[in-house]
């Protein structure tokens, strides 16, 4: 396990030991949660990007057509 050491605004480290005390957490847990968090939304955006660099322009397009045609409609997809 590893220490992290972070400065923050007076004013931002109140309302963030607020959002734990809402919570019931610890600071400490609160920002393992944002952590965890942040690495999971850099993991899909990875593989995004990745599935993306692969995938066909047209057949994507036409798939975001098809969606937006039934979102509209309110038919499921």
């Amino acid at each position: 396990m590893s220490t992290l050491t972070i400065r923050l605004p007076d004013d931002q480290h109140e309302r963030l030991r607020a959002l734990a005390r809402h919570r019931g957490v610890s600071m400490n847990k609160l920002f393992e949660e944002f952590g965890t968090r942040a690495v999971a939304e850099f993991d899909v955006e990875m593989r995004f990007r990745t599935r993306a660099a692969r995938g066909n322009v047209d057949e994507g397009l036409a798939i975001l057509d098809a969606l937006d045609e039934a979102h509209g409609s309110g038919k499921p997809v």
